[in-house]
């Protein structure tokens, strides 16, 4: 494991790192999973590289999918169902 780490590179660890990028931890370990991000993993925590965050933040990404919003009906009120009678 220790293998992997290269001593030349500057490092963050996961909670450093989303806050630096500004997004979670889980986040973080998702783009090291997809390999989106350099990192290692010594013991049970998780280090990205500085190199590899930057340059995954400067580089342009497709946003998610936008949220819809809920379609909301306008209910008649039986006050305007009379008003639209008489007229």
């Amino acid at each position: 494991m220790l293998k992997d780490i290269d001593a030349s590179r500057e490092y963050l660890p996961t909670p450093q790192a989303a806050k630096r990028a500004n997004m979670s931890r889980l986040h973080i370990a998702r783009l090291l999973r997809e390999k989106k991000l350099e990192g290692f993993q010594f013991g049970r925590e998780w280090f990205v590289y500085v190199d590899s965050l930057e340059h995954y933040l400067a580089s342009p990404r497709k946003t998610g999918p936008k949220k819809q919003q809920p379609i909301t009906e306008q209910m008649e009120t039986p006050q305007d169902a009379q008003h639209a009678t008489s007229n």
